[in-house]
């Protein structure tokens, strides 16, 4: 007996039919709209990551001209 995994659980919950048809080897007539799909998918992945590391930086320059604010403020004292 083979194992189950989640995601064949949650294709199945999502679409019997699709679940059957991608079990018996039936393949999509609709390839190309699913690669365009995963293009998508791909894409917007790494804009999110872009995105994240954008964030990531202003953080640290804020955090970085907090520092420099206060070691002048420091010193004018």
């Amino acid at each position: 007996m083979r194992p189950i995994r989640s995601s064949e659980i949650g294709s199945y919950l999502y679409c019997r039919r699709a679940w059957y048809y991608r079990k018996s080897g039936v393949e999509s007539k609709n390839r190309a709209e699913m690669d365009a799909g995963t293009a998508l998918h791909r894409r917007h992945g790494r804009q999110v990551f872009a995105a994240s590391l954008t964030r990531t930086l202003g953080w640290l320059l804020l955090a970085a001209a907090i520092l420099a604010l206060t070691a002048y403020i420091a010193f004018q004292l």
